[in-house]
C-alpha cells in the first residue's frame, strides 16, 4: 500500500533511534524507536555502524507495524524520506568504502590540541567535537589510516549514503564539520586552503575539499532510495525504491525546524542527552569564542550555538537508582510514572536546592575547561537531603553549563532573542523543565505540543518541504505559514524566587568547578 501523502523522518539520536511518519497536515501519525547506547572503548566514545544499521532497521520495522495497524495494508512507499543524526564526530572511509577508524562521536574531548591550533589558524572557533578537529588530531597523532582517507562524513550522512549512494549533507550538518559560508552556501574555501597548506608537509594524496561531502540547501533533492537502500531499511522487502530523500541534517538543525526557530532573533533549546541553544543571528559575531559554535540553519542563516556535552544522563541515573530501591522493596515500578513524579517533586525543592550542587559530567565539558567526565554531587552539611532538593539540583545541574555559555554570548555580543522554544526529554514532563529553564535564563520559555517529537519530526518537516514547497517558497515561509501558524504552544514566565535561587546555585556551582576538574585524576 502506498502512503503518497505521508513523509518519513528518522533520526539517530544519542540514546534512541526514532522515526516519525507525518500526514499532509504535518501531524505525526505513526512512529517507531530503538534504544541504543554509545560505549567507551580505548578512551573513545563510539557506536558501531553495524549497530546503527540494526537500529535503523528495527526502528523502521516498529514504525511500519504501527502504520499498518492504524491504516491497514502494507507500507510500500511514502512521499519522501529524511535522515538526521548526532552532529559532528569522525567517520572516515577509503576509496573502496572500507571504514578506516571507529566512529568517534561528538561526546569525545580528545582533540584539544587540534581544535586549539585550528581555532588559532582560522581565527574561528573549532570545537573539539567537530569533524575537522578529529581529522587533524588523527594527523597529529600519526595515525596510519589518515593517508587512505577518501571520504569524511557524519553519521546521518553515512546512513543517507547507504540508502541513496549520494555523499551529501545539509547546511546545518555541514557547519558542524567545517566552517560554512552563507554567501557561497558551501564550506569556507579560504580556510580549506589554509588547512591544505597546514598539512601539506605530510604529503597526503588527498585535498580536504575532495573528502568532504557535497553541501545542499533545504528543499534540494539529495538522491533517491536505491534498491539496496530499500532492502537495508526494510528487511521485509516490501519498501519500493525510487523514493526521494532530502539532504541529511544534524540534530541541531532538526531542532530548529521542529520549533520553527529559524528566523533572526528566534532561538531554541534542545535538552536531552546533550543540551544546546541555537540563536539565529541578525548580524555576524564581532569576535570568536571557544565557548560558542557558529553554525547554520538548514537554509544557511548564521546561528550562535552554546553546547553542553551532557544534560539528562545523570538525571536518568538517579531515577534508575530510585527505581532500583523500589524493586528491592518489591514495589511495582512504572518508569514513566516515576519520571513524572520525580520531575514534579523537583518543583517542591528549595529554590537554591538547599545547598546541594550536582555535576552531570559524563564527558568533559570544554565550556568549563573540564577535561573528562566525573558525575559528582556536593552538598553543605546542613543541606536537607530530600528527594525534592536532589531532583531540583539534578535539573539545575543539567542546564548549568549551557547557562554559562549563553550568559557569555549575551554579555560579550549583546545577542538578544525574542523567543526561546524548548524541546527534548528535559521538557517531557509538562511545566517542569520549562519552568526551571525560564528561571535559569530569566526569559520566557515556550514549548509546543510536538516538543516531545523533537528531531525526527523536524526531519520529516524538511522532507515534506522538499516535495510540497511552492516555487520560490522559502523554508522560513513554509514553516511559518504552513506548519506553525496554528500550532498550539504554552509559555511560562520566569519566577523571581526561582531565578534568585538559581543564581545562588550557580555561585556554588562555579565555586565547585575546581573540585570537578580535580576529580579528573580519579581512575
Amino acid at each position: 500500500m502506498s502512503f503518497p501523502n505521508m513523509v518519513l523522518g528518522l533520526e539517530l539520536g544519542s540514546t534512541r533511534i526514532k522515526a516519525v511518519l507525518i500526514d499532509e497536515n504535518h501531524l505525526p501519525v505513526a512512529s517507531g524507536s530503538y534504544a541504543w547506547q554509545n560505549s567507551l572503548k580505548d578512551g573513545v566514545w563510539t557506536y558501531s555502524l553495524d549497530d546503527a544499521i540494526t537500529g535503523v532497521r528495527s526502528c523502521y520495522k516498529a514504525l511500519k507495524t504501527d502504520a499498518e495497524k492504524k491504516f491497514g495494508g502494507k507500507l510500500t512507499r511514502v512521499a519522501a524520506i529524511g535522515i538526521s543524526g548526532m552532529m559532528h564526530g569522525y567517520l572516515v572511509f577509503d576509496k573502496d568504502g572500507n571504514q578506516l577508524a571507529p566512529f568517534r562521536t561528538w561526546r569525545n574531548t580528545i582533540t584539544e590540541k587540534a581544535a586549539g591550533e585550528l581555532t588559532e589558524l582560522f581565527r574561528f572557533n573549532i570545537p573539539q567535537r567537530w569533524s575537522i578537529a578529529h581529522l587533524y588530531q588523527a594527523i597529529l597523532n600519526g595515525e596510519p589510516h589518515v593517508k587512505d582517507v577518501a571520504r569524511l562524513i557524519t553519521l546521518a550522512g553515512q546512513i543517507h549514503c547507504l540508502l541513496t549512494g549520494v555523499s551529501a549533507v545539509g547546511a546545518d550538518e555541514a557547519s558542524g564539520m567545517f566552517p560554512f559560508v552563507e554567501e557561497t552556501f558551501d564550506f569556507d574555501s579560504e580556510r580549506i586552503a589554509k588547512f591544505d597548506d597546514l598539512v601539506a608537509p605530510y604529503g597526503f594524496s588527498w585535498k580536504l575539499k575532495e573528502v568532504l561531502p557535497k553541501v545542499l540547501p533545504a528543499g534540494a533533492l539529495a538522491g533517491t532510495l536505491t534498491k539496496e537502500g530499500a532492502a537495508l531499511l526494510d528487511e521485509s522487502g516490501e519498501l519500493e525504491a525510487g523514493i526521494p530523500l532530502c539532504p541529511p541534517e544534524g540534530d541541531a538543525g532538526t531542532g530548529m525546524v521542529a520549533t520553527g526557530a529559524i528566523l533572526p532573533r528566534t532561538g531554541n533549546i534542545s535538552a536531552g542527552t546533550s543540551a544546546f541553544s541555537m540563536q539565529v543571528l541578525e548580524k555576524p559575531l564581532k569576535n570568536y569564542y571557544t565557548e560558542i559554535d557558529v553554525v547554520a540553519t538548514p537554509s544557511g542563516k548564521t546561528v550562535a550555538m552554546a553546547h553542553a556535552n551532557t544534560c539528562t544522563t545523570e538525571i536518568d541515573a538517579w531515577v534508575n537508582l530510585i527505581a532500583d530501591a523500589g524493586r528491592a522493596m518489591n514495589w511495582p515500578v512504572d518508569m514513566n510514572e516515576l519520571y513524572g513524579t520525580l520531575f514534579q517533586k523537583a518543583l517542591e525543592g528549595q529554590p537554591d536546592c538547599g545547598g546541594m550542587v550536582a555535576f552531570n559530567y559524563f564527558a568533559g565539558e570544554p565550556v568549563t575547561k573540564t577535561p573528562v567526565g566525573r558525575p559528582m554531587l556536593v552538598r553543605l552539611p546542613e543541606t536537607d537531603l530530600t528527594v525534592a532538593n536532589l531532583m531540583r539540583a539534578e535539573l539545575y545541574g543539567a542546564i548549568a553549563t549551557l547557562k554559562i555559555g549563553m550568559d557569555m554570548l549575551k554579555r560579550e555580543e549583546q545577542v538578544e532573542t525574542d523567543t526561546l522554544l524548548g524541546h527534548g526529554g528535559f521538557f517531557k514532563t509538562p511545566g517542569v523543565g520549562q519552568q526551571i529553564l525560564a528561571d535559569a535564563l530569566e526569559v520566557p520559555i515556550s514549548t509546543m505540543e510536538t516538543a516531545g517529537e523533537g528531531g525526527p519530526w523536524g526531519m520529516a518537516l524538511l522532507a515534506a518541504y522538499m516535495v510540497r514547497k511552492a516555487e520560490n517558497e522559502s523554508l522560513e515561509s513554509y514553516l511559518t505559514q504552513r506548519v506553525f501558524k496554528t500550532a498550539k504552544s504554552t509559555t511560562l514566565q520566569p519566577n523571581a524566587t526561582g531565578a534568585e535561587g538559581f543564581k545562588t546555585y550557580m555561585r556554588r556551582y562555579e565555586a565547585c568547578l575546581p573540585a570537578q576538574r580535580a576529580a579528573a585524576d580519579m581512575v
